[in-house]
């Protein structure tokens, strides 16, 4: 199985992540413990760098009280 990834999705959805964390004035590790996911998983999420399933996607919208809808609409 091919694995496809969309590199200027993944670093807009990073972009919109850390502004979505910095207005919830939360750190990377504030996040990271409301969600229960590895700090260095938030930070190579802002990045770009990986493609975060949809349970962690749902993990960060719970921490942030948002609905994952309004996670991932930028």
């Amino acid at each position: 199985m091919t694995k496809v990834r969309n590199k200027k999705l993944l670093s807009q959805f990073g972009i919109h992540l850390r502004k979505v964390r910095i207005e919830n004035s939360l750190s990377q590790e504030q996040l990271a413990n409301d969600a229960d996911i590895p700090i260095n998983q938030i930070g190579r999420i802002e990045r770009g760098e990986i493609n975060p399933s949809l349970s962690t996607l749902d993990a960060i919208a719970k921490a942030f009280r948002i609905s994952l809808s309004e996670l991932v609409d930028f």
